[in-house]
């Protein structure tokens, strides 16, 4: 009965396990509005290099002279590692000026969006997704 008890808490267990990780993850597409694009000027401030995905935040001056930083959402770390990507290739040189081509967030969330492509000052890119 004793073990019987065991198996039946471990079914459960393991089932609310697999549940909460299947919730946890989202498309591309149910975060982001992949039918539109933002295009972002400005400095990459931080990337933080962690799973799920790469997060890069960018400070953005509006025509008001007012610095905005946006979190954008990218690859995951072990995809940007196949293309041969680096936390430090990404970031790019301190201070240097970056266009990014995102998705907006599709519940209206400012200043969020998905990395599709980032441009460097030297012309060279990475596209990071295909929307």
């Amino acid at each position: 009965m004793r073990h019987r008890f065991l198996g039946v808490m471990f079914a459960v267990v393991a089932v609310l396990a697999a549940a909460s990780g299947l919730s946890a993850h989202h498309s591309v597409a149910g975060q982001f509005d992949t039918s539109k694009s933002v295009t972002l000027k400005g400095v990459i401030s931080k990337v933080e290099w962690v799973n799920p995905h790469i997060y890069i935040h960018v400070d953005v001056k509006g025509d008001d002279g007012a610095v905005t930083t946006w979190a954008l959402g990218t690859v995951p770390t072990a995809m940007a590692r196949r293309a041969g990507l680096t936390r430090e290739s990404i970031a790019g040189k301190p201070g240097e000026v970056v266009t990014i081509d995102c998705s907006p967030a599709r519940d209206g969330t400012k200043h969020l969006g998905w990395v599709s492509t980032i441009t460097y000052a030297d012309g060279h890119s990475y596209q990071l997704s295909n929307r």
